[in-house]
């Protein structure tokens, strides 16, 4: 005898099951099972999952099934109360009933739970077995409120509905835990009696369950753990939710041994398990039905004629049958389509290569069976051109597609870039096409909303994610629950790095019988075999069960830390990896032939964009196409929107309509932002490195555009070095072939697409084109085997050609270096053309790229300071908002300045926002602020009103922002003087539409006068409340005046210390660093034993950093510790540990930053510089020169000694003035005034 469990719970019974499915089948096959069930809480979510772990284990058969929830009446009411009830599928026609029903709950049952009636479960009933589930079923639930006539009758209507496929469920739980209740296994027991007498007197067979949450019994106190997170409750509560720990995947002994005088309980199990059959849910592509334009179809017979050899390339399946009418229907448009575009986009008369590059990829099509894909993706495409949503150009492989190119579906030619059809659909293996498409940010919802109309709301649906709980999420759940400090958690969880974990592996590698190695290779024999040492670095992901492996202090702390520490590492361990929230995938969409509930399972998600409720797949992308659907990516991409905000801000301030895809591809303005690495913004090459490179390689081509977004990452970035100075004619440019110049050329020899690999492949070895891509398949996946097979045709194809074996077999493997890191052209070639759009348009319109990009990031602070700085490089100026000029987005006004937006303003409402543009765009500009209150009255409320008084938006006014808040003549502050005079103005022109003397001027209230300023305003904080409305100082800058210290003296910007501190804690190095910034918090605090400390925010130009002070620390910085204080930094990054000698010290001491030295920043100059020198042309020397030197140095009168450095232009001579009688003190302004009169300078630093 065996036994199968058939009530099982995975980790998608989500918080509730602990089991991950591979240990699950793991541990039936070792228990000798013949099959196996899961039935999750109301969902399918994990039986793709459960069929993938089942092909590793064949001896265990899959059960496929769900425990359902049932409501007592229509489950599409919001009633309490529902019963549980387990259902497994006998075949196929079972599953899809049991989709059906799952579904039907989700869609139209969700109330807590997804409940489904009684009436659903005798609709789909059809090859399901049922059984009675756990003690929260029907019939338990009613054996135990003492209901028996209830039970029988329930009994009897299952009875009636599954006849003999309906069983009775009898399970046991007597927990071992010393002090558990045994309520329930007494409960179990109680029902367990009935439920046998019922079984007899019914003619119903019985099985045993164990309603399994975790796999082993040693599992028990982790799934305990599991509930206390499930239910908020800390491990040590006492009147917690508890399980038995007993819910594990018993043995067959085990489960026998629980009803001994009942053996026929474990029998009736295999039973069921027979009853099933094999199958499989996976099945071919069941792609939509494009619906084709009548008047095509009016003219069918001539179109088939026409089309006929396409047609005929892909009549019939790769099984022979005959495809139909619809098939051929969809053929014949999709080349009439084609073909038309191709008149568009190549002229009336196709040349040779153009016609046969169409008619093959057509055929192809054709063949595979793909016509409506690409019908419908062409259909939405232009859906959304029509709508005004920015399409991007194309993405990913897709782009090596002519005819995609021809429909529109791309917008970059194949044939012009030699991108590879082939490379998309491979001609010699049929696999579904993936064409994933940019939209601009706000348009792909449109999109979305399109194809559901277009299909019907039924056969689209978006795709789920699951949520794991990752290693520093589980340290702390566990943590929180067993009371363990919040300091001794974080303190753990710290020790997680961020990055993956590199390492140092060794592994050996067998050298080919005639290879040569390399000098310096470590070379071993084994059998009669040579192998290559290799060591590698690789990288792993920086989970709990790497991090205690590969992390020192982590290993340290399980091994030897405290027992309540080593507990939650332990159980965080186990925990790790479980499923603990779904979500929504935020670009896949599945659009269907039919009802998607015919297909797969379905729930419901609520859409964050438009906050409605969609249709979700309950399984993840990876397995959609497994079961037939056609998943596609309806992808964001910001670029997008900034482009298209940027276009119409062009066409605001110039009246010019930009039509972006046609814009010049060789204009030397555009290679000019490349070529000087000013790239800030530019889509894919912002980051410092791509523009240093960028000022190296000086590209004039879109070609060495695509080269470097290909190369400027992993792997690929160290054949930069090379490829630029070949570029810049350094190094000479080689082919180890003549043959592959043609491929190579454009790349100046260098090896950088998979392109050109598939190309070469062909043209040296007489490789097909199915063939070349198999080649590259099996470099970019590592499948030595496949490899290994195309090695020998590849030698053998180029020496038939006539190259030489030796010249092949280096090929080869420089191929084997770099094909893995080879990228994917066609995508190069997209993203490279998008970002050459951003290029040209920063290039030719600089103040409206850079509004676009402000208003796209307006919630990034972070990025608006790096786009203003850029602003400031460029001399745009951005200016406060003002309410004559501000929209809702940043936007530039007519003198070219960009004005801050509105809608970035905190805390001020888009409404306040909207409102006051469309007062302003209907009944002209306001006069001044007496004239927007009383036009804006009853909408701008007081504190809207201080925030545009902060946000400097009424400062063209003429009046002070401090002024507003100055009492009047009325003893209140002019802001409520104004806003009284603009509610009994608005109350006056209300009544004098019905007063006799509605124009007496007694009936008016004077203006009020705003009150003078008694004394200077503090410049620091106003600037402080600007930057508390808007994020940032836009009138001024508390660092301005401080600028030249911050260039000159500080090591690094605030924002770059993290990073600094990461890089000297991986190569374990000290470094000094310099800093400096404005104090903008200060918190005094007091530890648990009463010692005071202070936690201060610096801020520079970059951003912001926290530091504390502790001890002596305190004492001696008291004195700088107040806000609006400018402080230079002196310190040193080095490790935490204090004492050097200690003998506790851990291996690994982390890095932290500790401060040396404080000093005020506007008194370092004099301490820090030894010279200041002044370097004059001659060509400058005039007495007005001399004139305006003379009162610049005076001014600026100090300490610092001058030299000035005199040169001639014409001999390159100069000579050094040393300046006695002018020392200077140097500062921003000085340097200004030197940048005025033509000047450069040099400091000499002291100790330098």
């Amino acid at each position: 005898m065996a036994f199968v469990h058939l009530h099982v719970h995975t980790q998608y019974s989500i918080l509730d099951g602990q089991s991950s499915i591979e240990n699950l089948f793991n541990r039936a096959e070792e228990l000798g099972m013949p099959g196996l069930a899961i039935t999750d809480h109301g969902n399918m979510y994990g039986v793709k999952e459960f069929f993938k772990f089942a092909a590793k284990h064949p001896s265990v058969k899959p059960i496929i099934g769900c425990e359902i929830y049932v409501s007592k009446g229509d489950h599409r009411l919001k009633e309490k109360g529902y019963y549980h009830l387990i259902l497994l599928a006998k075949n196929y026609n079972g599953y899809k009933n049991l989709m059906k029903i799952v579904s039907t709950g989700h869609i139209e049952g969700m109330y807590y739970k997804p409940r489904v009636s009684h009436e659903v479960i005798a609709k789909y009933h059809q090859d399901l077995i049922c059984s009675s589930a756990c003690m929260a079923g029907e019939i338990p639930r009613m054996i135990l409120d003492g209901d028996i006539a209830g039970a029988e009758k329930a009994i009897e209507w299952h009875k009636s509905v599954f006849g003999d496929d309906y069983y009775l469920e009898v399970m046991l739980h007597k927990t071992e835990i010393p002090g558990l209740s045994l309520e329930v296994y007494e409960k179990e027991k109680e029902y367990d009696e009935v439920i046998f007498d019922l079984a007899e007197k019914h003619g119903v067979k019985v099985i045993a369950t164990n309603d399994a949450h975790f796999v082993r019994k040693e599992d028990g106190p982790a799934h305990d753990r599991l509930i206390c997170l499930t239910t908020n409750a800390y491990i040590d509560d006492v009147d917690r939710l508890r399980y038995t720990q007993q819910e594990y995947l018993k043995s067959e002994e085990e489960m026998a041994a629980l009803f001994p005088d009942h053996p026929e309980v474990i029998s009736n199990t295999l039973e069921i398990c027979d009853k099933v059959e094999n199958y499989t849910i996976d099945r071919g592509h069941v792609l939509p039905k494009f619906q084709i334009d009548p008047e095509f179809l009016a003219d069918i017979d001539n179109q088939l004629e026409k089309y006929k050899g396409v047609i005929d390339a892909g009549r019939c399946d790769e099984k022979g049958n005959d495809r139909g009418e619809e098939f051929r229907h969809s053929v014949a448009f999709l080349c009439h389509l084609c073909y038309k575009g191709a008149k568009e986009r190549y002229g009336d008369v196709l040349d040779e290569e153009t016609s046969e590059r169409l008619d093959f990829e057509l055929k192809t099509i054709s063949r595979m069976g793909f016509p409506d894909y690409f019908l419908i993706v062409q259909d939405y495409i232009a859906a959304a051109r029509a709508q005004g949503i920015s399409v991007g150009p194309g993405r990913g492989s897709a782009a090596g597609s002519a005819v995609a190119y021809c429909l529109g579906i791309t917008n970059l030619d194949p044939i012009k870039y030699d991108l590879l059809f082939e490379r998309f659909l491979n001609p010699e293996r049929v696999s579904m096409p993936d064409i994933d498409v940019d939209f601009d940010d706000d348009g792909r919802y449109r999109v979305i909303q399109y194809v559901q109309d277009r299909y019907g709301v039924d056969h689209v649906s978006h795709v789920i994610t699951f949520g794991t709980m990752a290693a520093k999420g589980a340290i702390k759940d566990v943590a929180r629950i067993s009371r363990l400090p919040l300091e001794e958690s974080n303190r753990l969880t710290k020790m997680i790095p961020d990055k993956p974990i590199t390492i140092t592996e060794t592994s050996e590698v067998e050298l080919k019988e005639d290879e040569v190695p390399e000098e310096g290779d470590k070379i071993i024999e084994k059998d009669g075999k040579r192998f290559k040492v290799v060591k590698k670095e690789s990288e792993k992901k920086p989970t709990l069960k790497n991090c205690v492996k590969y992390v020192p202090e982590l290993k340290n702390e399980l091994e030897n830390g405290s027992e309540l520490g080593k507990e939650g590492l332990k159980y965080a361990l186990q925990l790790e990896g479980c499923i603990r929230q779904i979500g929504i995938h935020a670009c896949a969409m599945i659009i269907g032939r039919g009802n998607l509930t015919d297909y797969i399972p379905i729930t419901l998600g609520m859409d964050k964009a438009t906050n409605q409720k969609v249709w979700v797949s309950q399984y993840e992308g990876s397995f959609i196409e497994d079961v037939g659907m056609l998943k596609m990516d309806f992808l964001g991409l910001k670029t997008l929107t900034i482009i298209k905000i940027c276009l119409a801000e062009v066409k605001k301030r110039f009246g010019i309509d930009i039509d972006i895809e046609k814009i010049p591809i060789d204009d030397p303005k555009a290679y000019e932002i490349y070529s000087n690495g000013d790239t800030k913004s530019v889509f894919q090459f912002e980051s410092p490195g791509m523009m240093e490179w960028l000022q190296k390689l000086h590209p004039e081509r879109f070609e060495d555009l695509i080269a470097m977004n290909a190369l400027y990452r992993p792997g690929p970035m160290d054949y930069i070095p090379s490829f630029v100075a070949r570029k810049r004619g350094d190094e000479p440019i080689t082919y180890d072939l003549p043959a592959m110049e043609e491929f190579l050329k454009e790349t100046y020899g260098v090896t950088v697409y998979q392109e050109q690999v598939m190309l070469i492949s062909q043209k040296v070895a007489g490789f097909s084109k199915g063939k070349a891509d198999k080649l590259r398949k099996a470099m970019g996946k590592k499948k030595i085997d496949i490899l290994q097979s195309l090695y020998g045709e590849f030698i053998e194809g180029g020496k038939k050609n006539g190259h030489p074996e030796d010249v092949l077999k280096k090929i080869w493997k420089d191929w084997e270096k770099f094909a893995s890191y080879a990228f994917n052209k066609s995508h190069a070639t997209c993203y490279a053309w998008v970002s050459y759009q951003t290029g040209w348009l920063k290039a030719h319109y600089p103040s409206e790229f850079q509004a676009a990009n402000l208003s796209i990031n307006k919630s990034n602070m972070t990025e608006i300071q790096a786009i203003m700085a850029d602003c400031k490089k460029h001399h745009i100026r951005v200016l406060n908002p003002d309410v004559n000029e501000s929209e809702s987005n940043f936007t530039v006004n007519k003198n070219g300045d960009i004005r801050f937006g509105m809608g970035g303003m905190k805390g001020f409402g888009a409404n306040i926002v909207d409102a006051i543009v469309k007062e302003r765009e209907e009944r002209g500009l306001f006069a001044d602020v007496y004239d927007f209150c009383v036009r804006m009255c009853g909408i701008v409320n007081r504190k809207a009103m201080e925030s545009l008084i902060y946000a400097g938006a009424f400062d063209s006014f003429g009046i002070d922002r401090n002024q507003y808040f100055i009492t009047g003549k009325s003893g209140l502050p002019f802001l409520d003087d104004i806003m009284n005079y603009a509610s009994v103005t608005v109350q006056n022109a209300e009544d004098d539409a019905a007063s006799l003397f509605g124009d007496a001027e007694e009936l008016k209230i004077e203006k009020p006068e705003p009150p003078a300023l008694t004394v200077e305003p503090d410049i620091l904080e106003t600037l402080q409340k600007e930057k508390e409305i808007v994020g940032m100082y836009l009138s001024d800058h508390p660092l301005k005046k401080f600028e030249f210290e911050l260039d000159t003296f500080t090591s690094c910007k605030l924002s770059e210390v993290d990073d600094i501190i990461a890089e000297c804690n991986k190569t374990k190095t000290v470094r000094k660093l310099n800093l400096a910034g404005l104090i903008t918090s200060v918190e005094t605090k007091q530890s648990k034993t009463g010692r005071p400390y202070a936690k201060i925010i610096v801020e520079d130009f970059s951003g912001s950093r926290d530091f504390v002070f502790f001890g002596k620390e305190y004492e001696n910085y008291l004195e700088y510790l107040k806000d609006h204080t400018t402080i230079f930094i002196e310190g040193t990054v080095k490790e935490a540990w204090f004492g050097k000698d200690d003998p506790n010290k851990p291996a690994n001491v982390p890095y932290k930053f500790r401060i040396n030295k404080m000093s005020l920043l506007g008194n370092i100059a004099d301490s820090l510089i030894d010279g200041f020198s002044i370097e004059v042309p001659d060509h400058v020397l005039s007495p007005d020169f001399r004139k305006k030197l003379k009162s610049v140095l005076k001014t600026h009168k100090g300490t610092i000694p001058l030299s000035m450095y005199v040169s001639d232009h014409k001999t390159e001579y100069g000579v050094d003035f040393i300046a006695r009688k002018y020392p200077v003190n140097v500062s921003a302004d000085f340097i200004a005034d030197l940048r005025d009169l033509g000047l450069r300078h040099k400091v000499t630093l002291k100790n330098a």
